[in-house]
């Protein structure tokens, strides 16, 4: 049985397709998938200096002997004040790569979680022919949706985008940069009819059967020719 969402502002519901909206959930892959895109977002630029770097003198603080104290090194050294820090952070990559097929599976994944708990809703193609901050607000408050709520759009729905966008607990992405870690983090998700092609897309299984087939079929052409 296919399932179905709630069409966002109207008395309706729409079929979902099975194939991006009926996957097993997949605990481990989506932990991990969402790991990799919260560790993406990192910017990696966070820098100390290390004893061999930092401005200080070269000059011995005291004479070695007869002082009575303990002989001292350099005075950059990270026990001094002043000095590096030891095994301080620098500039790097937080990326960890997840394999193509994982990322999709995962995507799909958690997609059928809302598509299961009923906190997906559909919205029409032409639902905004304008901005219309109101609209939006009421069909959301009419829908009764859980916050946080993510609405995900089509890369030419410039004015749903500006409907949705000012409103509190309320994010607008294009469903081109939409994450796995974005879609688990959301309490609710509103889905436009143009960003359902756009995901089906990213998260659809990668058809290898066709290309192999068509690949044997042209061999096997070629050398009904060479014969």
């Amino acid at each position: 049985m296919a399932a179905k969402a709630q069409v966002l502002g109207k008395q309706k519901k729409a079929d979902l397709d099975a194939a991006l909206f009926g996957e097993p959930f997949h605990e481990s892959l989506v932990h991990e998938t969402a790991r990799a895109d919260l560790a993406a977002r990192r910017k990696g630029t966070a820098s100390t200096l290390g004893r061999g770097e930092v401005s200080m003198t070269g000059a011995k603080a005291w004479r070695q002997k007869g002082t009575g104290r303990a002989r001292v090194g350099a005075l950059s050294s990270p026990t001094r004040r002043g000095g590096g820090v030891a095994f301080g952070p620098k500039p790097r990559r937080h990326t960890v790569k997840v394999n193509r097929k994982a990322r999709r599976r995962a995507l799909r994944s958690a997609l059928s979680v809302h598509a299961e708990r009923g906190t997906l809703a559909v919205l029409e193609a032409d639902a905004f022919s304008a901005p219309a901050t109101k609209q939006a607000a009421d069909s959301l408050a009419k829908w009764e949706s859980r916050g946080p709520t993510l609405v995900i759009l089509g890369a030419e729905e410039t004015d749903a985008q500006k409907s949705f966008r000012n409103l509190p607990r309320v994010g607008v992405l294009p469903a081109s940069a939409v994450a796995v870690a974005d879609v688990v983090g959301a309490g609710s998700l509103v889905i436009s009819e143009p960003a359902l092609e756009v995901l089906r897309d990213r998260a659809g299984e990668v058809e290898r059967k066709s290309s192999v087939v068509s690949r044997q079929s042209s061999e096997a052409k070629d050398e009904e020719g060479s014969d």
